[in-house]
């Protein structure tokens, strides 16, 4: 048994790290990603990382309430053990209930402290069950048909078969954009991620556009409103497609009203919309009830999406990977953990997560009650 270690420690900071090609979605554009940083530090000197990207075009959060509510949740850490993460995050999730990627970064450094402590890697917390090397598709954001080619050209070079393409601003536009792509490259398929941008109508209309060419479209993510349960599940029907489930499922509770609609195919689990543990208790609701999962995350360095790969480790069931965001910034300011080799994450065997990031002088630093 895993001797009582107390939190003694908790810092965190922002860091902004340049987007490769502006990351353009249905709801809006980012060129930054604006995330935080954070380490806690246990009585015995082991440390846990947790990440926050909060998304103010999707997910509403943005990065200065973020910081805030960092602040007053690390408070309430210290002197706590560490062993009682399920507890904390609960009693977070009641403090900051509309913050899921403050709460996030702080169950994320919670969960790697905790697995660092036992001398265990994070997947195999969630119980290990499918350690081998994964693949994930690839995002291509909306932008002109010029750069869509160029862009599909280099990330198929380097592998990527799988096309992850951003859609439902315009709809002509974004079955011209895909019809360009699929007459470029073979062998590859695509997923359209609305981001809630159409309609029941534009949906179909895209979809039966790129049927027209020929092109396939293996899954369909929150083509429409989030509360527009009613026309995801008619999509699902008279597209034969099958339909992703994102910004609709924000807690477990809107996980069961997709089910009970019957609106979705699959459940796009992303930690920074729920937390840690509630992403984990969603997976396992959403495999009980039949349907299958996906996993993404919003603009996410390699913390957050180490985290996320750890589920996916240690947990069966998870069909889709959307864990790229890493490969889309300028820059990886992170030591350690898993690796990407073209397409492929590769798992990673040295406790929690592995990582590490550099402490900046100009951290915040809280330190007792």
């Amino acid at each position: 048994m895993m001797k009582t270690r107390l939190i003694t420690h908790v810092e965190f900071w922002p860091i902004d790290i340049p987007i490769t090609d502006p990351f353009v979605v249905a709801t809006g554009t980012r060129v930054v990603a604006e995330n935080v940083f954070m380490r806690i530090t246990l009585n015995d000197g082991t440390c846990g990382y947790g990440e926050a990207a909060p998304f103010p075009e999707v997910g509403g959060e943005d990065r200065e309430y973020c910081l805030a509510t960092l602040e007053r949740l690390a408070s309430s850490l210290i002197d706590e053990a560490v062993q009682g993460y399920r507890t904390l995050a609960y009693h977070m999730a009641e403090m900051a209930s509309t913050q899921p990627a403050a709460r996030c970064a702080l169950e994320t450094a919670l969960l790697d402290a905790y697995c660092r402590a036992a001398q265990i890697p994070m997947w195999q917390f969630w119980g290990g069950a499918d350690v081998r090397p994964r693949e994930t598709d690839i995002t291509i954001p909306i932008t002109t048909l010029d750069h869509t080619i160029t862009l599909a050209c280099g990330w198929y070079e380097k592998g990527f078969r799988l096309f992850k393409m951003k859609v439902g601003k315009d709809v002509d536009s974004d079955i011209r954009r895909l019809e360009a792509v699929h007459k470029t490259l073979t062998n590859i398929a695509f997923i359209g991620d609305g981001n809630q941008g159409f309609s029941r109508e534009q949906c179909l209309t895209f979809v039966n556009g790129v049927k027209k060419f020929g092109g396939k479209v293996v899954l369909l993510e929150q083509p429409v409103a989030r509360d527009d349960l009613d026309s995801m599940a008619a999509i699902r029907q008279e597209t034969g497609i099958p339909v992703a489930a994102d910004e609709s499922v924000r807690s477990l509770d809107d996980a069961r009203k997709v089910v009970e609609c019957g609106a979705a195919d699959y459940i796009n689990i992303k930690i920074m919309k729920t937390g840690v543990l509630e992403a984990a208790d969603i997976a396992s609701f959403a495999l009980r009830s039949g349907l299958k999962l996906m996993i993404g995350g919003m603009v996410e360095a390699r913390i957050a999406m180490g985290c996320s790969f750890s589920l996916v480790l240690g947990m069966k069931g998870f069909d889709v990977l959307d864990l790229d965001t890493p490969l889309l910034l300028a820059t990886d300011p992170v030591h350690g953990g898993y690796q990407y080799v073209g397409p492929q994450l590769q798992p990673w065997t040295t406790a929690g997560l592995g990582m590490s990031v550099e402490v900046p002088p100009e951290a915040r630093h809280v330190l007792e009650k």
